[in-house]
């Protein structure tokens, strides 16, 4: 079904609906209404919607709380002391990780700053770390503050990797080059693995080959991939990646974050790192001794005693991937997404101006869920419309509506809705 033509119809879009075998997993969703109707939410890669279980998921945590107070950690059907371990198997399917490489806790840019506590590792004229341009502002703060924290000049220590010129996405070539040029005084490579600006899907296992070549470490913020893309962490060897998970995974609002560390840096005692009781090796935590012990998995940098209500919630969204299935998920994204480029392309063509451009790349393997328009004539106010009328995007400046349909609760119908709609108002 992926190769197949299409064509610009509402019929069209109807038969892909009634083919979809993923159609049944939208009613597991809250989508909001829109007066007498229901929006067409195309924000997932913003914030994901609710799954209809995660106030049940909640309460019951509540009931525990009321019936059993701290015991809790050890009574219940779902004794907090475990709860971690019903969300590991299910999140390393989606990153491609092996359940004891993937730990739950904090949120992303805390859990970037524990990673790089870890993982950079100045030493001589080898210091310097390497990044997109334009990545999020939260990763470039963090940057920013984690060198001076060491007390260098983030100016000479953070490199960053510009588009060409006239071009708007990134090169994987330039990338590697860039690795290589610097390859005598990189410690550390650190890429989003999609651009939240673009939606550019970045070529991981490529970059973590370069930056390991130059003997630097490589680490990625998956923001906007987990939970959108297909994604093989321990096969590509990267070191270290970190998550949130209230875009795409559904968890809601400061959701609980997620981060990996391939299975061969478990055992290094060498490694720095900032250090908790709830990392504590598990045997013994509760014996309360000096001296910091970790648990040999992912799990060993943890800090805090976990935040058991926003567990419940991230488990009511991951048991419908896990129900989904990733290989289901993903044919529905391509074709979801190919559909979503033929109605724009279509659109666009319309019109003699092109009003149009698509800044998010053509190829399908260097993208995900997100489209990024860049509007030429009144983006702001044509955003403006789209939302009164139910199409709900974001508007990014100076110029860029992004939005982001994704296989779990999106329509191939609204998609088409969202082009009828769109050629209306540039007409």
């Amino acid at each position: 079904m992926e190769q197949m033509q299409f064509e610009y119809s509402a019929q069209q879009a109807a038969t892909l609906d009634q083919q979809d075998p993923l159609a049944g997993f939208r009613e597991q969703f809250l989508i909001p209404p829109h007066g007498n109707a229901q929006q067409a939410y195309f924000l997932g890669n913003s914030l994901g919607l609710q799954p209809v279980t995660t106030a049940a998921r909640i309460q019951e945590v509540m009931q525990q709380w009321h019936r059993h107070g701290v015991e809790s950690f050890f009574m219940g059907s779902n004794p907090w002391l475990q709860y971690h371990d019903q969300l590991t198997g299910s999140l390393s399917t989606i990153v491609g990780a092996q359940p004891e490489e993937v730990v739950v806790m904090n949120q992303l840019t805390v859990n970037l700053h524990l990673m790089l506590v870890s993982f950079y590792r100045p030493q001589g004229k080898r210091r310097k770390i390497l990044c997109e341009a334009k990545a999020f502002p939260s990763d470039q703060y963090m940057l920013e503050t984690h060198v001076k924290h060491h007390g260098f000049d983030p100016s000479e220590v953070v490199i960053e990797v510009k588009p060409r010129e006239g071009e708007l996405t990134l090169r994987t070539e330039d990338i590697v080059a860039a690795i290589h040029q610097h390859r005598e005084e990189l410690a550390l490579v650190l890429f989003s693995g999609i651009n939240y600006y673009t939606g550019q899907l970045f070529d991981i296992p490529a970059i973590t080959a370069a930056a390991h070549e130059a003997c630097a470490y490589a680490g990625f913020d998956l923001a906007h991939a987990a939970g959108n893309v297909e994604l093989k962490l321990h096969e590509w060897e990267v070191d270290f990646a970190c998550w949130c998970s209230y875009k795409y995974l559904n968890s809601g609002p400061g959701a609980v974050g997620g981060a990996y560390i391939h299975e061969r840096f478990h055992q290094k005692t060498d490694l720095n790192r900032f250090a908790g009781w709830w990392g504590y090796d598990k045997a013994t935590r509760f014996a309360m001794e000096a001296g910091f012990k970790p648990i040999p998995t992912a799990e060993g940098w943890q800090l805090s005693t976990p935040p058991i209500l926003l567990y419940a919630a991230h488990k009511a969204a991951l048991d419908i991937f896990a129900a989904a299935g990733t290989e289901a998920l993903h044919r529905k994204r391509r074709l979801l997404n190919g559909w979503l480029w033929f109605v724009l392309e279509t659109i666009n063509r319309g019109f003699q101006d092109a009003p149009l451009q698509v800044i998010t790349p053509a190829d399908p393997s260097a993208r995900g869920c997100q489209v990024s328009l860049l509007v030429k004539r009144e983006g702001k106010t044509l955003h403006a419309q789209l939302m009164e009328k139910g199409l709900i995007t974001d508007w990014r400046e100076p110029d860029v509506i992004r939005l982001a349909p994704v296989p779990l609760y999106n329509t191939y119908s609204e998609v088409f809705r969202f082009g009828e709609t769109l050629k209306e108002i540039l007409g």
